[in-house]
């Protein structure tokens, strides 16, 4: 068994983009959009963009292969046509898919993402697959993210599989049912965390405190267990607590207005964790991860904009004076 620098373990799935003009956002009550559509009517769409093998453990994968780790990919498909092009797109992206698990007679995660202007809205249906951690070997770093609700129990297996192997060092990025799970139920996870990354509304839920401060609730997500938190906030950057210092870093200028900004978030986490696995400190890996998010959302789905070493390299040469990693605390 060889040991793979970078193991991301997570559901994949084919998103189906469907681009449409008919539709309006408004703010409720609560300051939270809502994307409207007139109910009951015929909408018509501009376009429908498909794009297998997608997902936030999938997209972190081909992050990190690009960037030149050795990259695999723990998940579960079903045998249709859909977790064949799954399949064969991870390995035209050079992810080892040794791992990845086919389930006869079940459906592959299909999810049909409504794309206004930049933003997205997606329905999400997680196929219940039966979850089992598969002889990965000593990998030297586990990117976690999102897996379905039937999961914890699995969640409980990589938790005792990191127990056993210690040096292997974990980046959780929780998605949605993860979230949903709390803090109490990952607690180990957390606690075993070397990176952890969400964003300022998902902090606030894992929490469960009001602090509207991103810089704050990095270090109150750090005090959790993480090493080091990181909590993204939209067009205001990102901030990471380690315990000694916080880091703030800003957006990195688009060159032109974003396409779509789906993968934005698995771009950044998952560049920051490869910079971090090739030896970087976090606050010269914070200076890639925001370079990686503005190529993603230049493009539609989450991994064609995804950049080489070389290429992200070169945008960051080419950096305005004030784009730095401060130092705030």
């Amino acid at each position: 068994m060889e040991n793979f620098d970078f193991i991301a373990i997570g559901d994949t799935t084919t998103d189906a983009f469907i681009k449409i003009k008919q539709a309006s956002v408004y703010k409720d009550g609560g300051g939270e959009e809502k994307l409207c559509v007139e109910n009951g009517a015929k909408i018509p769409y501009e376009s429908v963009t498909v794009v297998p093998a997608v997902g936030n453990s999938p997209n972190a994968a081909v992050a990190a292969r690009r960037l030149g780790l050795h990259s695999a990919l723990v998940t579960n498909i079903g045998d249709d046509v859909y977790g064949k092009e799954d399949l064969e797109t991870l390995k035209k992206n050079g992810v080892d898919t040794r791992f990845v698990k086919v389930h006869t007679g079940k459906p592959s995660n299909y999810h049909f993402v409504l794309w206004f202007h930049a933003e997205r809205t997606i329905l999400i249906k997680h196929t219940e697959y039966s979850y089992e951690l598969p002889d990965i070997g000593k990998p030297k770093w586990i990117y976690l993210s999102s897996l379905g609700e039937n999961s914890l129990e699995y969640h409980h297996k990589i938790s005792g599989f990191l127990k056993k192997n210690p040096d292997i060092k974990l980046a959780f990025q929780p998605g949605t049912f993860q979230i949903k799970l709390g803090y109490e139920e990952l607690k180990e996870l957390y606690e075993m965390s070397e990176l952890f990354f969400c964003n300022k509304e998902e902090a606030r839920i894992i929490l469960k405190t009001a602090e509207e401060d991103a810089a704050k609730l990095a270090e109150m997500m750090r005090e959790r267990g993480p090493k080091i938190a990181v909590i993204t906030n939209g067009p205001n950057g990102a901030y990471a607590a380690n315990g000694s210092a916080t880091w703030h870093i800003p957006m990195y200028p688009d060159p032109a207005p974003p396409v779509d900004r789906t993968g934005a978030g698995d771009a950044f986490a998952s560049t920051v964790t490869s910079y971090t696995a090739l030896g970087m400190s976090i606050d010269e890996a914070l200076l890639r991860g925001p370079i990686n998010s503005m190529s993603v959302v230049q493009y539609v789905g989450a991994q064609e904009g995804l950049l080489s070493r070389e290429k992200l390299e070169a945008l960051l040469k080419e950096a305005p004076r004030e784009y730095r990693a401060e130092k705030i605390g």
